[in-house]
């Protein structure tokens, strides 16, 4: 007969149906997710008291107390120096440029190794892992290093912000170092400030001093060279060559007169007419005497003219030379002055250039002595009383925390890496198999306690849950309820067998006639729960030795008839798929109003699908937390190949504690604290 997977609900036929569940999508859920973390709320915080634990062991016990001092320094700024001299005393400015280049010298090797060599503590072995007894060459500057290395990450220095403060953080197994680290660090700086100041100033004086001697060597050199010029030269100055250029105009115009009378003269004789000579009569007559006195006369004249003349050119020529005289001795004073000029140029130069050099070299001389540096020491480091470290509450609440995380996350990782199913609703969302049964764990030392545990116990959670069963697999269908019964699982140890015992015990309940087979004829496992009389058997019914009455019997505690099964040679599969086996359970089928057929796993042999072609219900067992996913989707497969569909699926050894262990106490009715007044065990 063909079974249909189906979810029940009832129509209007009195049959339960089914619907195939949906397949499950992939989807963060954080209500899920937030589920799951309150199942897991033991563990969960099991994991947060463990860390917890070990947090509080490693403080108390293990942990080395340490101690925290800080020291603060402030930048001035402001400050200006006593004497404005720049160049050999400067200040601080406030950029942010100034402030993280101070923090960087704070954080120097430089400073870092003055105060290591200051505090010794290249004599601690808790700076100096190195450190032996006689440190000497290589192994001594590594011990340094290593020491200055490990001060300066027990040293931070960090600027307040909007701020010019500093703050220098230092931290100790010693308080008193702690305190020491920083005080002398903030003690150190300032320190070097001034000496950095003073090594600047005193190398300014010394470069100065040297500055002015030698311009004043030049100044000397320079002095000197005038004078010695003065005194080759002619006594010469500005006034005395403005009067030595007057005369040279003087003499120029009086050169330019003379010449002009000259030039009159010259023309005057030229034009002067020469006497006429003598007649001879003339000379002799009576007119003679009248005419001598004339030619005298003239000749006087004519000679006159000349010899002014002749004055002329002598004094034309005198004052030519004397012009020439001055005009060379005004060129040649004119270029003395002027070398005499640029000689005393020079001069004044050097003498400024040596007093401008003269008054600094005697400011930095003033300012020696005097410098301030330019930051100040805010406060001082106290000694710490309590160490700063390690903070218990913080570290215990830390690895509390911790501990809940990876509790949470290793909870949520163990539930998605699972392939087990915990309740009902997993086997439905993973396979699509209806649930129809939940049995809880019955403890018992042998398989036939169980038996009588059920007998003993007929108010028990565990027998209420197979009538639960029961009820579920009379209802599949209304119209015709199931007759031949088929109990399964995927792999053995799974509860199968107990699952057909305790079902069929409970359907004799009803004052039914019910059978019970061993169809799992490899194993043979219901000697393990009832005493048998007969040898006989399944086998033996088939092969016709024995009547079906004489090989079949009454389990009297339960009310069931049992049919054991027996030991073949021949293939079991080859058995269940022979018409006597068909015939068999038609014969059955009329003389019982039940009969269940416990079959052997399905993924191991083949023989339950078989036997399941002839029945009217499949019941499928599933152990709780044990029967894989892939297990339970493989055997659905393989009676899907046969044509034929799982009736319903038994979440079977379900464990109460493990159930409220994981949080899932209320998945079934059977687990939770309600259970307490409805069921006694």
């Amino acid at each position: 007969m063909k079974h249909e997977q189906l979810r029940p609900f009832l129509d209007g036929t009195g049959h339960i149906h089914s619907e195939a569940a949906p397949a499950p999508h992939a989807t963060f859920d954080p209500v899920t997710l937030a589920r799951l973390l309150w199942r897991g709320k033991v563990w969960i915080l099991l994991a947060a008291i463990a860390f917890g634990g070990l947090a509080w062991s490693y403080v108390n016990l293990i942990a080395v107390p340490k101690y925290t001092a800080r020291a603060t320094i402030a930048l001035d700024h402001r400050q200006a120096p006593m004497i404005d001299f720049q160049a050999a005393v400067s200040g601080l400015t406030g950029d942010q440029a100034t402030i993280n280049t101070e923090a960087e010298v704070l954080r120097s090797r430089l400073l870092i190794g003055q105060l290591v060599d200051e505090l010794d503590l290249a004599a601690d072995p808790e700076f100096n892992p190195v450190l032996a007894a006689e440190p000497s060459g290589e192994a001594a500057l590594r011990g340094r290093d290593a020491t200055i290395d490990r001060a300066t990450e027990a040293i931070s220095i960090t600027n307040l912000r909007a701020s010019y403060v500093f703050s220098i953080t230092a931290t100790s197994r010693s308080p008193e170092i702690a305190a020491g680290l920083a005080n002398g660090l903030a003690d150190i700086y300032i320190r070097n400030q001034s000496q950095t100041k003073a090594e600047a100033l005193a190398s300014g004086t010394e470069w100065l001093s040297e500055r002015v001697a030698s311009l004043k060597t030049e100044l000397q050199s320079a002095e000197a060279d005038i004078a010695r010029y003065a005194a080759q030269a002619e006594l010469i100055s500005p006034q005395a060559l403005e009067i030595l250029n007057r005369q040279i105009k003087e003499t120029r115009a009086r050169l330019a007169d003379l010449q002009a009378r000259r030039d009159g003269l010259a023309n005057r004789v030229s034009a002067e007419p020469n006497m006429p000579a003598a007649q001879p009569g003339e000379a002799r007559g009576g007119d003679l005497s009248a005419g001598a006195p004339l030619d005298r006369g003239a000749q006087s004249t004519t000679g006159g003219l000349g010899a002014e003349l002749a004055r002329s050119d002598s004094q034309i020529a005198l004052l030519e030379g004397a012009l020439a005289t001055l005009e060379t001795s005004y060129a040649r004073q004119s270029g003395d002055l002027v070398a005499l000029e640029q000689l005393e140029r020079e001069a004044e130069a050097l003498r400024a250039i040596y007093q401008h050099f003269l008054v600094r070299l005697q400011e930095t001389t003033v300012q020696q002595g005097i410098q301030q540096p330019d930051s100040r020491v805010l406060s001082y480091a106290v000694r710490p009383d309590t160490p700063s470290e390690p903070v218990a509450s913080r570290i215990v609440g830390l690895a509390a925390l911790l501990g809940l995380i990876l509790g949470g996350a290793g909870f949520v990782a163990r539930e998605n890496l699972r392939t087990g199913f915990r309740t009902g609703e997993e086997i439905e969302r993973e396979t699509g198999l209806q649930v129809i049964g939940q049995i809880p764990l019955v403890t018992a030392r042998k398989r036939r306690d169980i038996v009588d545990y059920l007998v003993k116990n007929p108010t028990s959670a565990a027998a209420e849950s197979v009538r639960n069963l029961r009820t579920s697999v009379l209802l599949s269908n209304l119209d015709r309820p199931p007759q031949i019964i088929v109990s399964t699982s995927s792999l053995s140890g799974e509860g199968k067998t107990t699952t057909a015992i305790a079902l069929a015990h409970n359907l004799s309940g009803l004052r039914k006639k019910v059978l019970l087979i061993e169809g799992d004829i490899r194993r043979r496992v219901f000697r393990d729960y009832f005493s048998f009389e007969n040898t006989t058997g399944l086998l033996s019914v088939l092969s016709g030795a024995a009547r079906f009455e004489e090989a079949v019997e009454h389990i009297a505690p339960i009310g069931i008839d049992v049919l054991q099964g027996e030991e073949s040679s021949a293939n079991a599969a080859d058995i269940f798929s022979s018409d006597r086996f068909a015939q068999f359970v038609t014969d059955v089928r009329q003389r019982y109003d039940f009969v269940i057929i416990d079959t052997p796993p399905v993924l191991l042999v083949p023989d339950g699908r078989i036997i399941a072609r002839m029945a009217d219900a499949i019941l499928f067992t599933v152990k709780w937390d044990a029967t894989s996913r892939a297990q339970v989707r493989e055997a659905n497969r393989q009676f899907s190949l046969a044509g034929l569909s799982i009736t319903g699926a038994i979440l079977n050894i379900v464990d109460p504690k493990g159930m409220k262990r994981y949080g899932l106490a209320e998945a079934g009715g059977a687990y939770g604290h309600h259970a307490n007044r409805y069921y006694s065990d």
